[in-house]
């Protein structure tokens, strides 16, 4: 479980229960009952109809009026959640829900934006799970270095 089948993440919130069990005297050892568990967690887990999931991050950012609409299409090309905008004098705070992932040199991209006229803030909001396609897509690179790292 600390490295899950879709990704290699960390799976949690799984609750695992083991009913039966059998023991053969001879080929019956330590590794063979951990192996026989992976296995059995695998298939049962994908099974499940897991989701990924991934850390959305509140941001409140600080912008002259003129550059709003600017910021507002940064943010959606980040997956952003625009979800409102409150005025301040000739400044606007634009409210968001971005993906921790898009996040990625976020301040350099909002100085080259704004030519270091805005300025946010972040912080943890929640965790969502990310889309089916985004998920597919992860899965299958996942499995394609899984595939590399055995060839090796």
């Amino acid at each position: 479980m600390h490295h899950g089948p879709i990704t290699g993440s960390y799976v949690r919130d799984v609750r695992v229960c083991v009913f039966d069990g059998k023991m053969h005297a001879v080929d019956s050892n330590d590794i063979s009952f951990k192996i026989a568990g992976m296995m059995a967690f695998r298939e049962a887990f994908q099974k499940a109809a897991p989701l990924l999931m991934e850390p959305i991050c509140s941001m409140e950012i600080l912008c002259p009026e003129e550059l709003t609409g600017n910021i507002m299409g940064d943010l959606q090309m980040r997956r952003g959640m625009v979800e409102g905008f409150d005025v301040e004098g000739h400044f606007t705070v634009v409210n968001a829900m971005v993906p921790h992932a898009e996040l990625y040199q976020y301040a350099s991209s909002l100085r080259s934006l704004t030519q270091g006229r805005a300025r946010f803030r972040m912080r943890f909001h929640h965790y969502a799970p990310v889309s089916v396609e985004l998920q597919r897509r992860l899965s299958e690179t996942y499995k394609k270095e899984v595939a590399e790292m055995v060839e090796a």
